[in-house]
């Protein structure tokens, strides 16, 4: 919005912090409307983003660090999205492990709609005033939240939600939904679910497990009512119920229902599979939708780069690639990988062909470049089971109080898993 880079901001530093931090203790400190942006969707919708001014960015950090350190205290262990030293491979195991492990044979995969756009700016700052007294640090969210965007030379006053892209949105994402689900879902799980019960969340993306159908009914029409009350909805296109886990397969055909149904998270498409031994094993498959996102932008990268040498766009292809692997390379996923790579070789072939009409890139010359410049697909991760194991050892058999077992992913109980 004022134009100003890094780089520019950063001559003269310490004088212009100095100025900064002097104008906010005396209240002179005015946030500024962020700059409004939109990305592409894999559903082909456009994704809101607001660019906040450097400056607002510098504060807001400072801010984040010192709610972090207070608020990390309190956020539930199902709470993955945002948080210090968890990520969304972190929250991809726990989901595995408490599938795996506990009794689940119902899924609920909820998504709110428009949670940024909706959230109370009331109640928001209700739930902040739990643990910050000061009236400072309030003043300073209700400034940013209210300083709105500017879209098309005119600025829109913030009356509701948090722009995404700004620094402090995802912890204040977490403390509405800590106040609004969390702490409500497993007061719930405690005192209402009669079998096994499983959460992960990520954002405002909520996956939960159940053992008994009349369990999951119940919560999902109390999880609407619940976020009603906090004028949030749910998404009813993304929101489903459905029968999944080590018993679905089985179930749906002897009611004659095909292959059960799958659900999506954080990327990933989850599927009911078979191990070798024929027993239940959790597959996890790259979503079509976002594996045909990436290759569009490739392809787009590719026409710019048409006529660079073919060094610079091998160099180029390799990061993307990698950077693909990085992520999507779990356990079960290695076709997706594979067809990822093949597709990339596809439109890098094209792209040489259609650079001169006498350019006759053959297979076996685009293979060699290939070769030379793109990995090849291999699986980077552990199993969920190995990695959550490492990182979450209270979890693991026995760390409570025998003859008590205690699940991943924020589960209930799970007294019957054998010993």
């Amino acid at each position: 919005m004022d134009g100003v880079t890094w780089e520019e901001y950063g001559e003269g530093l310490e004088r212009k912090l100095a100025d900064l931090h002097e104008r906010i203790h005396r209240g002179a400190y005015r946030a500024q409307p962020s700059r409004r942006v939109y990305i592409p969707k894999p559903d082909g919708r456009q994704r809101p983003l607001g660019i906040a001014a450097l400056e607002d960015k510098i504060v807001q950090r400072a801010l984040v660090e010192v709610l972090n350190a207070i608020w990390e205290e309190d956020f539930l262990g199902f709470s993955y999205g945002f948080r210090p030293g968890r990520g969304q491979h972190d929250a991809l195991d726990a989901l595995a492990v408490g599938i795996n492990r506990c009794k689940v044979n119902w899924v609920l995969d909820a998504d709110i709609a428009g949670f940024f756009d909706t959230v109370d700016h009331d109640w928001l700052i209700r739930f902040v005033e739990h643990w910050v007294a000061d009236r400072r640090v309030t003043r300073l969210i209700r400034k940013w939240l209210k300083a709105g965007v500017a879209e098309d030379g005119a600025v829109k006053p913030g009356t509701v939600g948090t722009p995404q892209g700004a620094v402090i949105s995802p912890l204040l994402a977490n403390i509405y939904l800590h106040y609004v689900f969390d702490l409500w879902a497993e007061r719930w799980r405690r005192q209402h679910a009669h079998g096994d019960v499983i959460m992960v969340r990520y954002a405002d993306d909520i996956v939960v497990g159940f053992e008994h159908r009349a369990d999951a009914e119940r919560f999902l029409a109390e999880m609407r009512e619940r976020l009603a009350a906090f004028a949030l909805t749910l998404h009813e296109g993304k929101t489903r119920l459905i029968r999944f886990g080590r018993f679905a397969a089985q179930n749906r055909k002897e009611r004659g229902e095909g292959k059960p149904e799958t659900f999506n998270f954080l990327g990933f498409t989850h599927i009911c599979g078979r191990s070798r031994h024929g027993g239940f094993l959790l597959r996890r498959k790259t979503r079509r939708d976002r594996m045909q996102v990436r290759l569009l932008a490739i392809q787009e990268g590719l026409r710019r780069r048409r006529h660079a040498p073919i060094e610079r766009q091998g160099d180029w292809l390799r990061q993307v690639v990698g950077g693909f692997y990085a992520y999507h390379a779990v356990p079960t996923n290695y076709e997706a990988l594979a067809a990822f790579r093949y597709h990339v070789i596809q439109l890098w072939r094209r792209t040489l062909r259609r650079r001169s009409q006498k350019d006759r890139t053959s297979w076996e010359r685009i293979t060699t470049l290939a070769d030379r410049w793109l990995p090849r697909p291999r699986i980077a991760h552990p199993w969920p089971s190995t990695r959550f194991a490492v990182k979450h050892p209270r979890w693991e058999p026995y760390a409570g109080n025998p003859p008590v077992r205690f699940c991943a992913g924020g589960a209930q109980q799970c007294a019957s898993l054998p010993r």
